[in-house]
């Protein structure tokens, strides 16, 4: 197979990147490095396609789900958060009770929703007892729904609170029913950064060992960065090597996220917005260096969706789910979403303008229905 791409740079580094690609011989850190600082987005961007469509030809997938925010109530700050606010303001944020929450779900009862991702601050006396109680209840009214819950900085508080090791936390939340880890809370690793944008909570490190232990307890997880903000290439190459090597040796993660940091209402508001062009290139040498992942997702409710649409050209074969509008997280910030909800129909339809194959898949990325042509 000939690859046009290669035949027309001059840059002798891009040529050897691509042909590692080609050869499916992975990238190294200096590679990826150089691709930020002098590969053209339609150079990465052919790279990555070409990735994506080898591992998945034009499936692009989704899921129905919705999202249960318990609190947004907190005992960390952190410099880029527009969402949550500190227990001594707690007056002005929320905070749903158990049987809120069931209602939340009942809600969805006799809809063909998959998956409920439960997320939200770190409350003080939202305790691992609180927690338990709530996923059996959900698991008791509705065994089939998978319960993807907690970012490893909520459990990271939960159990130092509760005085339990990681592995004997989890073992508790899974047998409650605790099926999945979200990716949340990894924000950048190295911790020159980490430390002023979220000094307070848990390490890169820690969120690394919470995610380790999970798979090792045969839990599957996703992985997320927040990039276009204070951190340098150097570091987004950093922390996705640490995925990497996390995923060579464990196989447990479903999908890499990259979240783009958005500027409105927060301590970081006086930082520019990346730009879609910034964005795609992201997209597109994450996939390129990240070959043991399978899967690279867009959240569409924080790019919103002709941008989503566009990351399916660089590297991208999911675009998340329908995710109804009781996600706060990203609308508070200033994303392009206001309301993010869109139907099954709608989310098909939006797949398929970009002429791609729409298949909607469950938490672990089992089919359930396949929108191809066919249908």
């Amino acid at each position: 197979m000939t690859h046009s791409i290669v035949n027309k740079i001059s840059d002798p580094i891009l040529e050897l990147i691509a042909q590692k690609v080609y050869n499916d011989e992975r990238i190294s850190d200096e590679d990826a490095l150089h691709l930020f600082n002098h590969g053209s987005l339609a150079f990465v961007g052919s790279l990555a396609n070409y990735i994506r469509e080898k591992k998945h030809g034009n499936t692009t997938y989704f899921n129905r789900n919705f999202h249960i925010e318990p609190t947004n109530i907190c005992v960390f700050s952190c410099a880029f958060c527009s969402y949550s606010q500190l227990y001594a303001q707690r007056a002005d944020g929320w905070e749903l009770s158990i049987d809120q929450m069931v209602d939340i779900v009942k809600s969805y009862d006799g809809k063909p929703i998959t998956e409920v991702h439960i997320v939200g601050g770190v409350h003080p006396k939202m305790n691992m007892d609180y927690f338990i109680e709530l996923i059996q209840k959900i698991r008791a009214h509705r065994p089939d729904l998978h319960i993807k819950a907690f970012t490893a900085v909520e459990l990271d508080y939960m159990f130092r609170k509760a005085k339990l090791s990681v592995e004997d936390g989890l073992k508790q939340l899974m047998a409650a029913g605790l099926q999945s880890l979200p990716g949340g809370g990894a924000e950048i690793f190295h911790p020159s950064i980490r430390e002023k944008i979220a000094g307070d909570k848990v390490t890169g490190e820690g969120w690394l060992q919470i995610h380790e232990t999970a798979h090792q307890l045969g839990m599957h997880s996703n992985a997320t960065m927040l990039y276009g903000h204070i951190e340098t290439y150097e570091h987004r190459i950093d922390h996705m090597r640490k995925l990497r090597d996390l995923q060579d040796r464990t196989k447990g993660f479903n999908t890499f996220i990259p979240l783009k940091f958005r500027n409105s209402d927060n301590d970081m508001s006086h930082i520019q917005e990346s730009t879609i062009t910034e964005d795609m290139r992201l997209y597109a040498i994450a996939r390129i260096y990240l070959d043991n992942f399978s899967h690279l997702k867009a959240y569409w409710p924080m790019l919103g969706r002709q941008n989503a649409q566009l990351t399916l050209s660089f590297g991208v074969n999911d675009i998340d789910g329908t995710i109804d509008d009781t996600t706060k997280i990203y609308s508070m910030a200033g994303s392009e979403e206001q309301t993010p909800t869109m139907t099954t129909e709608e989310l098909v339809a939006l797949i398929k303008q970009s002429k791609r194959r729409p298949v909607e898949r469950d938490t672990l990325y089992n089919i359930v229905n396949d929108f191809g042509e066919s249908n």
